[in-house]
């Protein structure tokens, strides 16, 4: 079965404003965020890509514009099932507000059990996503072969519930794993198992370094920023 590629969008707006995002129509790539994107043709200038999924909103759609362009034998398909959570009346509300609220924590210790009010459960957010991803993963197989390479581009908690799902972990889990702006996870799919064989590889290790203020030992709902 084929191999997907996962890249998260660049570095939004709302990602330096610490808000979070979810369908808020009008989030764009931020300067960091737009580099970030003009880099990714060449990142991925070895692969033979065979096809592009994208989230339908805006900081995904800028992100993949650089890798479209340079390859106009590409066409972009829109898939909703891979788009941000549906975060309801906490869309639009900023980070730090958000964590005194008491669902936060079970956002992060207990996310199979946390429901976003006005919103979607965590659990039916990987759903979406897993099934959205096996359907493409028999379209490009059927189209292209079984050894064919195709990009999604999608957001953080999306991304962190593929891999999770990949790898065989409970929802629980999977706010231990981190994917910063722009990164590339890679998942080669075969008939019995997933292969996690890239996770959240930018090239810059810049976001290891100690920073003054050390990271929170909560995950980012949505994902960080990256490195400053």
């Amino acid at each position: 079965m084929p191999t997907l590629i996962l890249v998260r969008h660049g570095r939004s707006t709302a990602n330096t404003e610490g808000v979070l995002a979810g369908w808020t129509p009008g989030v764009a790539l931020d300067e960091r965020g737009a580099a970030q994107a003009a880099a990714l043709p060449a990142r991925l200038a070895a692969l033979p890509i065979s096809e592009v999924v994208s989230s339908p909103l805006q900081r995904c759609q800028e992100t993949i514009r650089p890798l479209l362009d340079a390859r106009p034998e590409l066409t972009a398909h829109s898939d909703e099932r891979i788009g941000e959570a549906h975060y309801g009346d906490w869309s639009g509300r900023k980070l730090a507000e958000l964590k005194d609220e008491p669902l936060m924590e079970v956002v992060q210790a207990h996310p199979s059990a946390a429901a976003f009010p006005g919103g979607e459960s965590m659990r039916a957010m990987q759903t979406r996503a897993a099934e959205a991803v096996r359907e493409w993963n028999a379209r490009v197989e059927r189209d292209h072969g079984a050894d064919a390479v195709y990009v999604m581009c999608s957001h953080g908690d999306i991304i962190k519930s593929l891999v999770a799902d990949a790898l065989g972990l409970h929802l629980d889990l999977f706010q231990r794993i981190s994917v910063e702006p722009c990164s590339i996870t890679a998942i080669r799919y075969t008939r019995l198992r997933p292969f996690l064989v890239r996770l959240g590889d930018t090239g810059d290790f810049a976001s290891l370094a100690p920073r003054e203020e050390p990271p929170a030992d909560d995950a980012t709902v949505g994902g960080g920023a990256g490195a400053p």
